[in-house]
């Protein structure tokens, strides 16, 4: 930081004092976050433990609670009178600026219906399909070819790098709405290193299918229904040049999704059973983490979470307090889950392989299988002919 000129004299030894550091320091973030911490639990809130980034008040049985992104605030309450309060105590010491009820949020639309709210990103893909010039392409009904093993393809042309991460980078944020794309785009973010004339194909693809579900997003249940719900899956020795798994799990609450993840796993695993028991295991850890969500906001979570599994190796696994020889390589894993069933905080279930949801994270689907599952995953489109 230097001293403006005309305001120094050579071989003076002034100084400038900071007031404030919203903008353009390392710090900033930072000491913005620290004050607008500290201004809410003056107001009342407390923190959560499970995410610190929402913060509640409860007064009876009213509550009010504010998820905070950077600058950007949600609030939402059960009483109009007291969400008001709220929101003049932060304009008296922020001077904030009230933009109504809920309607964009980070570039997610959200759009009220009868049935609920529906989250979806149109907005968001039809400028990423104008900068790449493909408003007029040919729609497809799946995303990518089922049974399609991407490589590294050495031999093919090379394309444009930045380009091609772009495009991925800017179909990972997508996902935040749209789950039927996130085996896809994992499989894609894999070539953004070197990328080749096949690995671009592939994201042509992908947008070409956006195209045709432009209105698709995840619908948000209005009825009072709080039942937490797991499936998870792995794609056994997957990945054609690391030969690792891949995992996928989605959580439902009400029928709607509210937390899903495609990962490949951090080693290889030398039977499909134990592929999906860390499937299992890292889903366990999301569910303990969303019923402690849960908890702080007040939602009953009664008995344990039902965790849909369609391979019966696992599930013998991990209801079989006897602890097998030829299972010691996973051990850490059997024990983790093998406690929480006991605790009766999960219940592993089996589910034929044709309705496991948890298969759009795994594999490339077919329109048919693509369509049944995400029907029966809440997602709709708003702008389909009825």
């Amino acid at each position: 930081m230097k001293i403006p000129q005309g305001f120094s004299k050579e071989g003076e030894t002034r100084v400038c004092r900071l007031r404030k550091s919203l903008y353009g320091l390392k710090q900033a973030s930072r000491n913005w976050y620290q004050k607008f911490t500290s201004s809410l639990l003056d107001l009342g809130f407390h923190q959560c433990k499970a995410d610190y980034s929402l913060f509640i008040r409860k007064q009876g049985s009213n509550i009010v609670a504010i998820l905070i992104y950077v600058d950007d605030v949600i609030m939402v309450g059960n009483n109009n009178e007291i969400v008001q309060e709220t929101k003049n105590e932060l304009n008296r010491l922020f001077s904030i600026k009230d933009l109504g009820g809920l309607k964009y949020f980070l570039g997610i639309k959200v759009a009220r219906t009868s049935k609920g709210l529906v989250l979806s990103q149109r907005k968001y893909t039809l400028d990423i399909l104008e900068d790449c010039g493909l408003q007029g392409c040919r729609p497809s009904s799946f995303p990518m070819e089922p049974s399609l093993k991407l490589d590294k393809e050495a031999t093919r042309p090379k394309v444009d790098g930045g380009r091609y991460r772009r495009l991925v980078g800017r179909l990972l944020y997508l996902q935040a709405t749209r789950p039927d794309i996130t085996y896809a785009v994992n499989v894609l973010s894999q070539f953004v290193s070197d990328p080749r004339q096949s690995h671009l194909d592939v994201v042509h693809r992908v947008l070409r299918y956006l195209k045709a579900t432009l209105g698709q997003g995840i619908l948000l249940s209005r009825e009072n229904n709080y039942k937490l719900v797991g499936y998870c899956d792995a794609d056994w020795l997957g990945c054609p040049f690391s030969r690792r798994s891949r995992t996928g799990y989605l959580l439902l609450l009400g029928g709607a999704p509210i937390s899903w993840k495609t990962k490949k796993q951090s080693v290889v695993s030398r039977s499909s059973a134990e592929a999906e028991y860390r499937s299992m295991a890292s889903t366990t850890s999301e569910i303990l983490w969303m019923r402690w969500l849960l908890q702080e906001l007040d939602v009953p979570s009664d008995g344990p979470t039902p965790l849909f599994c369609d391979n019966q190796a696992a599930l013998h696994i991990a209801n079989n307090p006897v602890f097998h020889e030829r299972t010691k390589h996973v051990e850490m894993d059997c024990y983790f889950v093998r406690e929480r069933v006991e605790t009766k905080e999960i219940q592993p279930l089996n589910i034929n392989s044709s309705m496991q949801i948890a298969d759009l994270f795994t594999k490339s689907l077919g329109a048919p299988q693509l369509i049944l599952l995400l029907g029966k995953l809440g997602v709709i489109d708003l702008h389909a002919p009825t």
